[in-house]
């Protein structure tokens, strides 16, 4: 469907050529994104740049399809949201953010955030605080609570992250359910 000089060649022909791509793939773009945990917004920031790379691509003639358009464009899609989804969970962390700001009618919140943190347990409890409030080193920490090294407090602290985040899915609860 994408030929470099007769497809392309007027914004018409385009327009019409992308509104077709969009309908037929959008949807299983979107639809793994959600699965993956984005938004529709993300979905369509995600299609838009595939879009982007396939006209690229197919104007400089670079393209050769093995497979339909459609299966070009989830691919390249897939691969656009893994590595934003990638690149998020670096920068996913609680390291820097202040849990000392008392916000005014928040108790609710603050109580819902308790009982999750609770149903971790209290040696992961301590251990959260330790690092999160208290903000004593993972090295101090190891020693503290009787790890092996840093790395075994590294993954304890992941793990009691984890247990914490599972419970909340279990609940279904999102982040602003925190904040009401």
């Amino acid at each position: 469907m994408f030929d470099n000089n007769t497809s392309i060649s007027t914004p018409e022909a385009r327009e019409k050529l992308f509104i077709t791509l969009y309908k037929s793939t959008f949807p299983a773009v979107a639809r793994h994104v959600s699965k993956m945990g984005g938004t529709f917004d993300e979905a369509k920031d995600i299609f838009q740049d595939a879009l982007v790379i396939y006209y690229e691509k197919a104007k400089a003639g670079a393209t050769r399809l093995n497979t339909n358009e459609k299966a070009y464009l989830l691919g390249i899609s897939k691969h656009l949201w893994l590595h934003r989804f990638k690149e998020n969970a670096l920068h996913a962390t609680l390291d820097g953010v202040d849990l000392t700001d008392d916000v005014p009618g928040d108790n609710y919140s603050e109580s819902r955030l308790m009982h999750f943190l609770e149903t971790a347990g209290a040696k992961c409890m301590q251990l959260l605080r330790s690092f999160y409030y208290d903000q004593t080193p993972l090295s101090e920490a190891a020693k503290l609570f009787g790890f092996s090294g840093v790395r075994s407090a590294t993954v304890q602290k992941y793990k009691c992250l984890e247990k914490v985040r599972e419970n909340i899915k279990q609940k279904l609860l999102t982040y602003e359910d925190f904040l009401n």
